[in-house]
């Protein structure tokens, strides 16, 4: 399937945790994101989501690789206690209907498996269980983010998006998509319930005036103002594509689109691992180049955060140098 599989086996479990991961979000999503919740901004629903995609992760992954920590986004601080008794609750529903082995007490624990700081040695798995939070609220995208970093380097990505249709040119036809690459064995796609898998490459476009460029929908994200002034001095004339999360990642390793940038909003911002892992290796193995914005390597070597890189730009690799001139 991907030629010579150096990491089979972690591959293996990571896409079968993912998947299963995606189907306790498109439970949750459908039982308890309603037009009421999403009326009063409650996050309540893609809390109980998160915690719960970190819980069936973490137990897959600590039942065949005890001694490799995670780096995860949550901990489960918020569900200990009489006052987190309603949320455990929820959270404990949601991972059962998965995996009805799991005790209360496995699935805290299994939670709080995601507190390792990361670093430069060893292995370790990195996890965003929900990105694109307001994506998952109003039904549109997010992703499931999941990846492996030996000795500072990214290894291995899977990308579960629950909503994204298979083909970007039929939008309305199958739905549900999980992404995966190792480092050195290309990138591919299949059905979240499939086991059968098709390459992926980035796209083939050589002028930035045919380029399409996607960035986050939400602009406390990305500078869009920057965004829109890069892609006119690259002479990019079609509207940026928005979309939530990860997926953007996806998009540019499948050819959607050649351009993503993540301008900073903030000078002291730190990008966290777990949101650029996974789909930096998946875009680097389709071919495309990933940096930041001054065309260095994202450096997942110093713990949590990316706090030596300055926002993210990814490209089909053929743009990439411009892109950066221009940035």
């Amino acid at each position: 399937m991907c030629g010579r599989m150096t990491y089979k086996r972690e591959l293996d479990i990571a896409i079968k945790a993912v998947a299963r991961a995606c189907g306790l979000c498109t439970t949750v999503q459908r039982t308890l994101v309603t037009a009421d919740t999403v009326a009063k901004k409650d996050r309540s629903p893609v809390t109980v989501a998160d915690f719960g995609v970190q819980a069936v992760v973490a137990a897959d992954l600590i039942a065949a690789f005890p001694d490799v920590p995670m780096v995860g986004e949550e901990d489960a601080s918020q569900l200990r206690g009489a006052d987190g008794a309603a949320l455990r609750g929820k959270v404990c529903t949601a991972v059962r209907a998965i995996d009805p082995r799991l005790s209360e007490q496995h699935i805290l624990a299994a939670i709080d498996y995601g507190t390792y700081t990361g670093g430069a040695s060893g292995r370790h798995w990195a996890l965003d269980p929900i990105d694109g939070t307001k994506g998952f609220l109003r039904g549109d995208q997010y992703a499931v983010a999941l990846a492996l970093v030996e000795n500072g380097q990214v290894v291995l990505g899977v990308l579960g998006c629950p909503n994204l249709p298979m083909r970007a040119a039929d939008p309305e036809g199958p739905r549900g998509c999980l992404f995966f690459a190792q480092r050195g064995g290309g990138a591919f796609q299949r059905t979240i319930d499939a086991a059968e898998s098709t390459p992926i490459h980035v796209s083939a476009v050589d002028d930035p005036a045919q380029a399409t460029f996607c960035e986050s929908v939400e602009s406390a994200h990305t500078a869009q103002d920057d965004s829109a002034r890069i892609a006119q001095r690259l002479g990019v004339t079609a509207p940026p594509f928005r979309i939530d999360s990860q997926c953007k990642y996806a998009a540019i390793a499948r050819g959607d689109s050649a351009i993503y940038l993540r301008m900073p909003t903030r000078a002291d911002y730190e990008e966290k691992i777990w949101d650029h892992a996974a789909g930096a290796i998946i875009v680097t193995e389709a071919g495309g180049r990933v940096t930041d914005i001054t065309g260095a390597p994202l450096d997942f070597s110093l713990g949590r955060t990316l706090r030596n890189n300055r926002g993210v730009v990814a490209t089909n690799g053929l743009l990439h140098d411009r892109v950066i001139a221009a940035v």
